[in-house]
């Protein structure tokens, strides 16, 4: 009776796989896409990441998506954002304010799609000439605290929408306190919870985000124990936090050696979620940098100083010895003193002792016991 009236169609839908949620952190450094330009320009680079988020939207309905842009002067949305008029709104005239070619496109890639390019187009016209010239860098540390709160506001309103089951499923995150049935693998035994992975897609050096490594480690640190992956598509150079991010949350790591073929990689590579990822052989690093920068210069250091108290790193000897960070008194002794050099001493030669007229050098007789 069940395949009759389609109760045992309901009765198995109920227990789908859990949706997973993506979150893209685009890099829109504009001094990076300016030296990128020829090989892949900043628009065609966007239409790759869009046909991306659909094929993640087509994986599984409930699926969901977010894009966060760092910008070199701020983090900000560009998907999911409060609008003030609603794309699909009627007007006075009866018709909705969607346009004909995009009458018969599946609603939530229409809606990615217009809420994406809008707000990009008036991130860049929001950019002025003196904002760019005033830093090269991009705000990664402001849009990794944007992806982690938005994933966990949107794992607590899973949990209470379904009974508050919070637990992950093999790298998935839940609310913080979520230990309970998570492994050291994030692993867990329920597949209920929400499964959350963020994917940076970068253009900018590692020299432009080194005055951001204290915020950027924290939420590196915070993504490891939320067993939160965090995959990285480097598009240009190479990034040593970055690097660090990969490999410290089990995530995959690829520099692409042609960004011309942006979509085929992130196809291939960045597509699967945690519970395919289980059965495939992910790309990565063997040769990580786990260089650190120096909290004095905001400079990657291969050789540093370490304050004993706070674990703070210096590039050279703080002034008067003091930590910049709390302020301990660091006992230097005399670094940098020329070491003093201690002559040697000379081993005295023994001179034999001359018995014979002609001054030969006679041995001592050695005394034999007496009977």
């Amino acid at each position: 009776m069940n395949s009759v009236d389609a109760t045992e169609h309901y009765e198995t839908s109920a227990h789908d796989p859990a949706p997973s949620l993506l979150t893209v952190i685009f890099d829109t450094n504009p001094h990076a896409w300016a030296l990128l330009e020829n090989e892949l320009p900043l628009s065609k680079a966007i239409a790759n990441v869009l046909v991306f988020l659909n094929a993640h939207l087509a994986c599984n309905y409930a699926n969901e998506v977010a894009v966060v842009a760092s910008h070199s002067q701020q983090a900000t949305w560009l998907y999911p954002r409060e609008e003030n008029q609603n794309p699909s709104a009627v007007d006075k005239n009866g018709t909705t304010g969607v346009p004909q070619s995009q009458v018969n496109k599946y609603r939530p890639f229409r809606i990615v799609e217009e809420q994406v390019t809008r707000n990009l187009h008036a991130l860049m016209a929001e950019t002025s000439v003196s904002d760019v010239k005033s830093t090269s860098a991009t705000m990664m540390a402001g849009a990794l605290t944007l992806a982690l709160s938005h994933i966990n506001r949107r794992s607590i309103a899973w949990s209470e929408a379904h009974g508050g089951d919070t637990s992950t499923a093999d790298g998935g995150s839940g609310a913080p306190g979520t230990g309970p049935g998570t492994g050291p693998g994030g692993t867990s035994a329920s597949e209920g919870g929400l499964q959350s992975r963020i994917l940076i897609v970068s253009v900018s050096g590692s020299s432009d985000s080194a005055h951001q490594y204290i915020p950027i480690m924290n939420g590196i640190f915070a993504c490891q124990r939320l067993h939160i992956p965090i995959d990285v598509c480097k598009l240009r150079g190479d990034a040593v936090f970055l690097q660090q991010a990969s490999d410290a949350t089990r995530g995959a790591y690829m520099a692409l050696t042609e960004p011309r073929g942006l979509l085929q990689y992130l196809m291939m590579a960045f597509l699967p979620d945690q519970r395919s990822r289980r059965h495939l052989v992910l790309p990565t690093r063997v040769d990580v940098d786990f260089r650190a920068a120096c909290f004095c210069h905001r400079r990657v250091v291969d050789i540093g100083f370490v304050c004993s108290i706070c674990l703070s790193i210096f590039c050279e000897p703080p002034e008067n010895g003091n930590c910049l960070t709390c302020g301990t008194h660091l006992e230097m002794g005399d670094y940098g003193a020329k070491p003093a050099l201690i002559a040697r001493k000379k081993a005295k030669k023994k001179k034999p002792r001359a018995n014979g007229p002609s001054g030969t050098a006679t041995p001592t007789p050695t005394p034999t016991p007496g009977p």
